[in-house]
């Protein structure tokens, strides 16, 4: 229980009072995770559904609903998301990736990342909107999907790129079936949505599988940054499967 405090204070903006970091509430923290991230896009798509009975257009309504998650989780993901896209479209070794993410500043790249994948997200979002409880359980499906991918880039024989953060509490700290086994019983629950459902799931994997063997060259290991971009991307792909069609 110590660890799901941990993850709730460390993944959501709820005012959980949380033990000092340790490496095993790290480990512990990313295998509660995907149950934190069914919790928030449960909420955010009962949000979804309540903006569409009031009428709200469905493009707005999903909008709101990307900014709801992104506010819920302080941005972390969403930060992860533009500091990796940065850091991986620079030139030069992994140093010079690793402080290109640092920096405090946004490039290109992470403005073409953040428009594309959080305005694929809204539209699915507005898609799904008037399906009710249907919505609730996708949202709620592909929220657990990224947390899920946590797993898989801080898997064992992947080190930190760099000293200190949330990359080098993590790194090395799980096993490689307990993401497995998540997407498995994630993909099973996803076909009583339907098979794109499970589609997406299985989408959403391979795409954190690739980001994390690539990121992995690049930058010389794990950061927590390439955490929340393997979230977005993950949710991403679920939402657009469910939403497709």
């Amino acid at each position: 229980m110590r660890s799901l405090a941990f993850a709730l204070g460390l993944l959501t903006v709820l005012p959980v009072r949380s033990p000092a970091p340790t490496p095993r509430l790290g480990a512990g923290a990313l295998r509660w995770a995907p149950v934190v991230g069914a919790a928030l896009g449960a909420l955010a798509g009962g949000l979804l559904v309540g903006l569409a009975a009031l009428g709200v257009p469905t493009l707005a309504a999903g909008l709101l609903g990307v900014g709801f998650l992104a506010l819920a989780t302080r941005g972390l993901h969403v930060d992860g998301l533009a500091d990796t896209a940065d850091g991986l479209g620079c030139y030069g070794p992994p140093e010079r990736a690793l402080a290109v993410m640092r920096d405090g500043g946004v490039g290109a790249f992470a403005v073409a990342a953040l428009v594309v994948v959080l305005g694929v997200q809204a539209v699915a979002l507005g898609a799904l909107a008037g399906a009710g409880l249907w919505a609730v359980a996708a949202v709620a499906l592909a929220a657990a999907t990224g947390r899920a991918g946590f797993g898989w880039v801080a898997r064992r024989g992947v080190p930190p790129a760099r000293p200190g953060g949330l990359g080098a509490l993590v790194a090395g700290s799980q096993s490689w079936w307990v993401p497995v086994a998540w997407w498995a019983a994630l993909a099973a629950a996803g076909l009583v949505i339907g098979p794109r459902a499970a589609v997406g799931v299985a989408l959403g994997a391979a795409l954190v599988v690739a980001l994390s063997a690539h990121t992995a060259r690049r930058f010389g290991g794990m950061t927590g940054d390439v955490l929340g971009a393997a979230n977005e991307l993950a949710v991403t792909a679920v939402l657009l499967a469910v939403a497709t069609g």
